[in-house]
């Protein structure tokens, strides 16, 4: 394959090119911004909040942009805004009109979200991933491996046809205007598999497939690689993975913590494996690993996004992780290591002061480099304990190293008890009839170690934790029950209001 070799040969002069410190990030940013109000000042949104007023303040216009413009969520910008381009209205908070939308119902509301995917967003999200491929050179991969097909586990590109647009996964719409080289020489599982609309058919296709495939690299949400992985196992009587891929070498993954993963893949691999992680949304593509031996995922600070950064403090969030009025956020030079943030966005599809619900943790300032926590409304504090997701994974973690469960999937709520409160944990493993009480400890010691305020509440209001197991193939039956079925649908780490009087009703059944 000539053609590939010679990409791969240029991606170094590339490579080169993008990683010069040409200029300082909080430029950049503000490059940035100025470019999006530019582009955006004859909107209406633009008119509104009078972008060229803004541009104006030639020094401070991010201040004063960041001052005269509301923090947003999905529901004040959709429906102040972009439920005009829904009805085909043409420079909303966008010059245009709007082609595509992202079904999104994230993992804390049930109704589908839809996200404006402009043509300068699909553009974004080509010139992050180009940045991410070049950016694989830096870790120890196999030259070969870059010659071999991609196999990603994302959305259908089959979307769906409305009077005016089209409306479909993320996944689904990245992988429908990919560049055709890349389409017609390494994309897997190929445009005919990939058009197929039910997920559970393209499982099998998949799977069907597998051995016409030399796949070097996989993409995707972990539970999702670890079902196909496993069926393509089973179905072969294969030992590991690599007796019918032996040329796999990475693994790009995203959309929820990696730990709880590492050791389900580890047992279906026949030697190592490069993990990468990616941050991708549908409201646009972030950034993506790009150091070998640190965990931190490097925003991408040049590609039509603008980051604000907003303290999760109860100075700044409600107990139902809505953001106040007068909440304070920082810039990209202004944060700090080890802060929690809720991430902020303006962005090339008509996102403005868009609050994403992500929470994050900066681990190298110098670099960018985030790791993610949590979401605003995915931590549990019922009476001052503060238990983030970051919390339950490390928890999780603990447990299956300590008992050597193969747990799937797992969800915590908590609930009043007994005049005080208390947390009930889900738990998806193999073994249904492991040691309720000695998970319990692990978790509870675990929780008590690495979580001051969880500790103190153990002594106090936090009276008891409750733990259930459960068949893991319960929270894929879930899914499906709820229409959730899907590569880009994940489980929710906590469970509050309607969605787990869902979930306990969906038991009792």
């Amino acid at each position: 394959m000539p053609l590939i070799g010679e990409i791969i040969s240029r991606s170094l002069k590339i490579r080169k090119r993008f990683s010069k410190k040409k200029d300082n990030d909080w430029n950049l940013q503000r490059k940035t911004l100025k470019k999006l109000l530019e582009k955006a000042q004859y909107t209406s949104f633009g008119k509104h909040y009078g972008f060229e007023k803004i541009l104006s303040e030639a020094v401070d216009f991010p201040m004063v942009f960041k001052n005269g413009i509301p923090a947003h969520n999905y529901n004040s910008m959709h429906e102040q805004w972009w439920h005009r381009c829904l009805k085909s209205e043409s420079d909303v908070a966008w010059p245009g009109k709007v082609k595509y939308f992202a079904l999104s119902s994230g993992t804390s509301e049930s109704a589908s979200k839809h996200i404006p995917v402009t043509s300068d967003m699909i553009r974004s999200i080509k010139k992050v991933g180009l940045k991410q491929f070049y950016s694989m050179t830096n870790f120890d991969i196999p030259p070969a491996t870059f010659t071999k097909g991609i196999l990603m586990l994302g959305g259908t590109t089959s979307l769906l046809e409305r009077e005016d647009y089209y409306e479909g996964d993320m996944s689904g719409i990245s992988a429908k205007n990919m560049p055709k080289l890349f389409s017609n020489l390494l994309y897997k599982p190929g445009k005919k598999i990939s058009k197929s609309p039910n997920w559970e058919e393209r499982i099998k296709l998949i799977v069907e497939s597998a051995p016409k495939w030399n796949v070097g690299t996989l993409c995707g949400v972990p539970a999702w690689a670890l079902i196909v992985l496993e069926e393509i196992v089973k179905k072969y009587k294969l030992n590991n993975i690599h007796e019918m891929w032996p040329n796999l070498a990475v693994y790009i993954h995203g959309g929820v913590a990696f730990e709880p993963y590492r050791e389900p893949l580890k047992r279906l691999m026949g030697k190592p494996v490069t993990y990468i992680e990616t941050y991708m949304a549908s409201e646009g593509s972030f950034g993506f690993q790009s150091r070998p031996g640190v965990s931190g995922i490097q925003l991408e600070l040049n590609s039509g996004i603008f980051f604000e950064f907003v303290p999760f403090t109860e100075e700044n969030f409600t107990e139902d992780g809505e953001i106040k009025p007068n909440a304070q956020t920082k810039f990209i030079h202004e944060v700090e290591k080890g802060i929690d943030y809720a991430v902020m966005l303006s962005t090339c599809s008509g996102a403005w002061r868009y609050i994403i619900g992500d929470v994050v943790r900066f681990t190298s300032v110098r670099h960018n480099e985030i790791i993610i926590v949590g979401r605003t409304k995915q931590f549990l504090s019922l009476c001052g304990e503060h238990m983030s997701v970051d919390n339950m994974n490390k928890a999780i973690d603990a447990l299956a190293s300590e008992t050597g469960l193969h747990i799937g999937e797992f969800t915590v709520t908590g609930f009043a008890y007994e005049n005080r409160f208390a947390h009930r944990w889900y738990i998806g493993c193999d073994n249904v009839d492991a040691d309720k009480e000695q998970i319990k400890r692990i978790i509870d010691e675990t929780l008590c170690k690495i979580n001051d305020d969880y500790a103190v509440e153990r002594q106090s209001a936090l009276k008891e934790v409750f733990v259930e197991i459960l068949p893991k193939e319960r929270f894929i039956d879930y899914l499906k029950h709820m229409g959730k079925y899907g590569a880009m649908n994940k489980f929710p780490r906590v469970l509050k209001g309607s969605q787990l009087r869902d979930w306990e009703e969906f038991l009792k059944k």
